[in-house]
């Protein structure tokens, strides 16, 4: 009998947990997409608009671009799943060497104050420099679009996680470098056990930051270097522009806020499972 009646409990708990996270989490969301559609859709009717409402949208893209998202027709006329792909293809390169980097400089600069004084300011100055400034230069350098467009995500996302890094090892606390030295600690057991796992904190907060960064600086740089890719497609819609093809831009723009939202997400989570309970905010 008790048994029974902590089974209801549990259960009456579970069931209050879940619809308080349903009016929180999920109500608020579909009320706000439901209000937003409504406005974008009534603006479109009412001031006679060139642009679709979303009613008009997903009726014109959803042959193919929604329901046959990897066709391929040959060159550069495939569907959205594959020009988003190869789009996620370059970010995945072009944000690994620059995390693989980032956080490898970061964590010299950080530990020594002299090169720290030294690169700084140069660091401050070429961070500010516009993602596509770069694109000239990576075009002369490397001669090749693909190549290229992934060197533009790589300066781009490389800052915030190298300063990040750089401000984590810096801000390592005195007791964790006095039980290092109290332990004799030094070379790899100091990194491993104790220089990485304070600043793991600080590089996620620069890995998230960078990961955005990389998703606009692809777009955009597709947009110009041309191919296979969700920039090329926007750019290549726009030149030919007719209402459809302001459809089929508009989808694609809500799927570049989607995959942007996604990728962040990824990085939090995984950030949640490596970061220390303690070390969170």
């Amino acid at each position: 009998m008790t048994a029974t009646l902590g089974n209801r409990t549990r259960k009456r708990k579970a069931q209050k947990e879940l619809a308080q996270l349903i009016s929180k989490k999920v109500v608020p969301p579909i009320v706000a997409l439901v209000l937003f559609l409504a406005v974008w859709q009534l603006l479109c009717s009412t001031l006679n608009s060139n642009l679709p409402g979303p009613i008009e949208t997903f009726s014109e893209t959803w042959d193919p671009f929604i329901i046959q998202p990897f066709f391929d027709n040959g060159g550069n006329d495939k569907g959205l799943g594959w020009q988003l792909l190869n789009s996620l293809g370059r970010v995945g390169l072009g944000f690994s060497l620059s995390a693989f980097f980032g956080i490898f400089l970061g964590m010299f600069i950080g530990s020594n104050q002299f090169f720290y004084n030294a690169v700084d300011p140069l660091f401050q100055v070429l961070r500010t420099v516009p993602p596509l400034a770069w694109l000239p230069i990576s075009l002369a350098a490397f001669q090749q679009a693909n190549p290229s467009a992934i060197f533009v995500i790589f300066i781009t996302s490389i800052w915030p996680i190298l300063i990040n890094t750089t401000v984590g090892v810096q801000q390592l606390p005195q007791d964790y470098r006095n039980v290092a030295r109290v332990l004799k600690l030094r070379g790899s057991k100091y990194f491993f056990k104790i220089l990485f796992p304070a600043t793991v904190p600080y590089i996620f907060t620069g890995l998230r930051i960078g990961i955005g960064l990389s998703w606009l600086a692809i777009v955009a740089a597709e947009m110009l270097v041309g191919g296979v890719g969700i920039g090329s497609f926007i750019w290549d819609a726009y030149n030919t522009t007719t209402e459809t093809n302001l459809s089929e831009i508009i989808l694609a723009l809500i799927y570049v806020g989607l995959v942007g939202l996604i990728l962040d997400k990824l990085v939090a989570f995984v950030a949640r499972k490596v970061v220390p309970e303690e070390q969170k905010n």
